[in-house]
């Protein structure tokens, strides 16, 4: 019985130390797994393994019990599985290397494919909204109604101005022409009979001013005595004045025009820019876009808008200063014969010439009763 424990202790001893011996090749051989993982070029490293150490077993005696022999093989069969579940780590390992690197391509895939899109939209937005036509015609037949209106009323305000503008330089040079014939006439004249002699075939203001003081001295005279040289300057003085205040005002007609367009026309010019600025905004929200080609037809429109109203005001402020002046001038050479008219009326007074016919007409009277 003693002899047969000690068989049992050795035989124990030599499976443990035949499995304690085979245990470094196993972690030799995970190492191994896990360079080939990891070394490039498919090239494997076998690594240092020391030299299994001998070891003297003592074999059992043929009436050992046959229980120790299947535990040493179930310690042999232990091995390969360790071997295995190791291989198994190393190439699950691999495969979670790859996942986890493999996203990056989808992920930036599906950010040039959501870019491309947005890029081809935006490019094809503006084709739509962008006019046939940038001409200042294509540009107003692509505008706005409320655009149009403006631009419509601007152009004609253009129009109107420039029409009076040649309507009123034939008035004023026409009227500036007879005023210094008549001026001259008058200026040559040795007195009132004669002036309104000389000036019997003209017309215009400062011959009527000559017909006027001599129809006045006319209708002085038959008051006789009561007639007053002071009283007759007077009324000679006020029909003067009153013709020449209708012969300015007539030919200031058209004028107060010029004055309006030259100061509201940049006014409504820019309500225009306005208004198109808003539906070019309008475009933009609509387009979802912020690409020029779609702002750019709306804003062109609206500073053509502007561009109108500064066309008409800017020939009507400078037509309306020259008219001004020219009116001025116009005045002044009516002025200057009505002073000539007026030196005649009283060169006759003073002539006493107006009296004695008064006084003729008395004696003249009172013979005939």
């Amino acid at each position: 019985m003693v002899a047969r424990a000690d068989l049992r202790v050795l035989g124990s001893a030599a499976v443990i130390a035949f499995s304690l011996g085979l245990a470094p090749q196993g972690g030799y051989a995970q190492d191994a797994a896990q360079d080939a993982a990891e070394t490039p070029g498919g090239e494997t490293s076998v690594p240092y393994a020391p030299a299994a150490q001998p070891e003297t077993v003592q074999q059992a005696p043929a009436d050992a019990p046959a229980s120790d022999a299947p535990a040493a093989e179930a310690s042999d069969a232990t091995l390969p599985e360790i071997s295995s579940d190791v291989a198994s780590e190393a190439g699950e390992a691999a495969p979670q290397i790859d996942g986890a690197a493999s996203p990056v391509e989808p992920q930036a895939a599906s950010q040039s494919a959501s870019q491309s899109p947005a890029s081809e939209a935006d490019a094809g937005v503006p084709s739509e909204h962008l006019p046939h036509d940038l001409s200042p015609v294509g540009m107003f037949m692509a505008a706005d109604w409320v655009v149009k209106s403006v631009m419509i009323g601007l152009a004609l305000a253009s129009f109107f101005t420039w029409t009076i503008w040649v309507a009123k330089s034939l008035e004023i040079a026409t009227a500036k022409s007879r005023a210094e014939k008549a001026l001259k006439a008058i200026a040559e004249a040795s007195s009132l009979d004669a002036a309104v002699l000389a000036l019997n075939d003209q017309k215009g203001p400062a011959a009527m001013l000559a017909k006027a003081a001599k129809e006045e001295v006319t209708v002085s005279s038959m008051m006789g005595d009561q007639l007053s040289p002071a009283g007759l300057k007077e009324r000679v003085t006020s029909r003067l004045s009153r013709i020449e205040a209708a012969a300015g005002r007539r030919l200031s007609k058209g004028t107060g025009f010029l004055a309006t367009v030259g100061s509201t026309a940049p006014f409504v010019g820019l309500f225009g820019t306005v208004w198109g600025i808003m539906n070019a905004f309008i475009g933009i929200s609509e387009a979802q876009t912020t690409n020029l080609a779609v702002v750019a037809p709306g804003i062109a429109e609206a500073l053509l808008a502007t561009a109108l109203g500064l066309v008409a005001a800017i020939p009507a402020v400078v037509i309306y200063n020259l008219f001004a002046r020219s009116i001025t001038g116009y005045r002044q050479l009516l002025a200057d014969a009505s002073a000539a008219v007026e030196r005649l009326v009283s060169r006759q007074l003073d002539a006493h010439q107006l009296v004695p016919q008064a006084a003729g007409r008395k004696q003249r009277a009172a013979a005939a009763e």
